[in-house]
């Protein structure tokens, strides 16, 4: 059985969750073992090989992966997660998040965007260009959250297939 605990939404997009799975941590880091790839991406081979759901890096109790992709996606989220063994399973702590490279790009262009607005709004009183930069604003906010999480869902499905599934070799 799986549940999941939502938290409120930070200025980046950002979602977490913990589930509750009745496999074992070693079951669990096992099966994330087996699906995961720590990827090489300026290998030319190793881009070709998608035998993998997830890039990434696994420790010992917590791990960091992402979904595999084909073509480049600024709104794929970077699955952190720490796991903790129970007397009936293990509780999985994850955290949903941008790309630090994503979450720059999309502070970057909203401070320009809110920095035009003052400057055509305060000091060339242009109000229309001021809405229009703010507007702009919101939008691209807007967008990105959500993008992020359309692409939060698909990642999260993959995810609980592998713990609802026992993968054996």
């Amino acid at each position: 059985m799986i549940q999941r605990s939502l938290d409120l939404m930070p200025f980046f997009p950002h979602q977490s969750e913990i589930l509750v799975s009745p496999q074992s941590k070693a079951e669990v880091m096992s099966n994330l073992g087996k699906v995961t790839k720590n990827m090489n991406f300026l290998a030319y081979n190793a881009l070709k090989q998608n035998t993998h759901l997830f890039n990434g890096l696994i420790k010992e109790n917590s791990f960091s992966i992402s979904l595999v992709i084909d073509r480049a996606d600024s709104f794929l989220p970077l699955i952190k997660g720490k796991i903790e063994d129970t007397p009936m399973g293990s509780i999985l702590f994850l955290s949903y998040s941008l790309f630090p490279s994503s979450a720059f790009f999309l502070g970057f262009w909203n401070v320009v965007s809110l920095l035009l607005s003052l400057f055509f709004g305060l000091i060339n009183e242009k109000y229309m260009y001021a809405v229009i930069c703010l507007g702009f604003a919101f939008l691209n906010y807007g967008f990105a959250w959500a993008h992020f999480k359309r692409k939060i869902k698909i990642s999260q499905e993959v995810f609980h297939q592998i713990l609802e599934t026992k993968k054996t070799e």
